[in-house]
């Protein structure tokens, strides 16, 4: 038996707590190595998705994205939000959180943990022009901010996995109110006019005060979303273009677009400027105020009419206050409506010459003292849009070809 005061025991004791220290800081250091190792490579793929990133924002052969001057921020300025984040927030991308889906691929709706809420657009492994319209978007995402532009928090890049992050809009996009019978009452003239100008004023900084020149190309009323309070917000870049600042206009062999928005230089020749922009706007202002697609179809006189050369008769009829939505009723004052139709007929002219810029514009809408010119015929009044297009469901394109374009039109929802 070992006396507990023996120098036998004393050892041994000294022994057993060496032993134990020596553990204790083997398992720190492998811990602390563990950890490293873990911080190391996700510093590793944070560093590839940056350097992806900044190709991608950089790249000289996309869209003039050259011209783009950094930010010091590895180029893009964007926050990466991580993987198992969005799963997270979307519920594993699950059939509930999904709000659609579009030429890009699907958008869902989800919660980040501090609360906020979030719509994820989702790439299609399968998608061609999506990863074209992803990597655009990226170029003018982190350049744009502007009260009446969509706000994107960041992107997701995970593997083949490639996601951009936005605000979240309650109230869908302008399409859900304007063209369902029952929902467009829910727009009354005041708030119809507020949408008129936020569209109008978001146009302006792209074209005028943005850092960039930017011509947006599809805008249209799905792609015009609606705040809590109903204010207008543009979205989806992806098939925009931009500008140096001494640059009018552009060509293109390939016609990218949406039917019934399409100026039709862009349509017929490829060519695209701010005044293409315009011509969209003009569209959707007389969609606003008729509550009806311009893709729809009407008889006047034994003729058969879209939306603009339907407006464009009413007008030389005098009888343009039948163009104004049944469900305002009396709502908006006469002079006011009249005056807007007239707007929008100046900017669906069939001459980008003869259309005015969104400066002009904001400047009609405001100023009721304003001399406004008589409109000229507009194009495609008789009905007829690019001949021998055919368009697509939604969500899709159809590639044509007319003049020696390739064209790819998709349809409004």
């Amino acid at each position: 038996m070992v006396h507990e005061n023996s120098p036998k025991r004393k050892i041994w004791v000294q022994v057993v707590i060496a032993m134990a220290i020596s553990l204790l800081i083997l398992l720190s250091g492998y811990s602390c190595y563990l950890i490293r190792r873990k911080y190391q490579q996700r510093e590793v793929e944070k560093r590839k998705r940056k350097e992806y990133l900044k190709e991608l924002t950089t790249s000289d052969s996309f869209n003039n994205a050259n011209e783009v001057e950094g930010d010091g921020n590895e180029g893009h300025g964007l926050n990466i939000l991580g993987f198992t984040t969005i799963m997270e927030a979307t519920n594993n991308f699950s059939n509930e959180n999904k709000l659609g889906q579009g030429g890009f691929g699907p958008v869902y709706k989800g919660k980040l943990r501090d609360g906020r809420e979030i719509a994820v657009k989702r790439l299609s492994r399968n998608s061609g022009q999506g990863l074209l319209e992803f990597k655009n978007e990226l170029i003018l995402i982190s350049k744009l901010q502007h009260t009446n532009l969509v706000r994107v928090l960041g992107c997701c890049i995970h593997g083949e996995e490639k996601m951009l992050i936005y605000e979240f809009m309650p109230n869908k996009s302008l399409d859900f109110f304007i063209f369902d019978p029952t929902k467009k009452e829910l727009l009354d003239w005041g708030k119809r006019l507020n949408i008129i100008d936020g569209v109008a004023q978001g146009l302006l900084y792209l074209h005028k005060y943005s850092r960039m020149k930017v011509i947006h190309r599809d805008l249209k009323a799905n792609n015009v979303l609606l705040d809590e309070n109903m204010n207008a917000k543009i979205s989806d870049f992806g098939m925009a273009r931009i500008f140096k600042r001494n640059e009018t206009e552009a060509t293109t062999n390939r016609v990218v677009g949406t039917y019934g928005y399409m100026s039709p230089e862009y349509a017929m020749d490829g060519i695209f400027s701010i005044k293409s922009d315009v011509f969209s706007f003009g569209i959707l202002i007389l969609e606003i105020v008729s509550g009806r697609r311009n893709t729809s179809f009407y008889h006047f006189d034994d003729r058969s009419l879209n939306l603009i050369g339907y407006v464009w008769d009413l007008w030389k009829d005098g009888t343009a206050l039948e163009l104004k939505d049944p469900s305002l009723d009396g709502s908006c004052a006469t002079n006011q409506l009249l005056r807007i139709i007239h707007v929008g007929l100046l900017c669906v002219q069939e001459s980008a010459t003869d259309r005015p810029t969104m400066s002009d514009v904001i400047s009609m809408l405001s100023n009721e003292t304003m001399v406004l010119p008589a409109p000229k015929q507009p194009a495609f009044f008789t009905g007829r849009n690019v001949p021998n297009i055919m368009t697509s469901k939604e969500g899709t394109s159809k590639d044509c070809s007319l003049n020696n374009l390739t064209i790819s039109i998709m349809e409004a929802r």
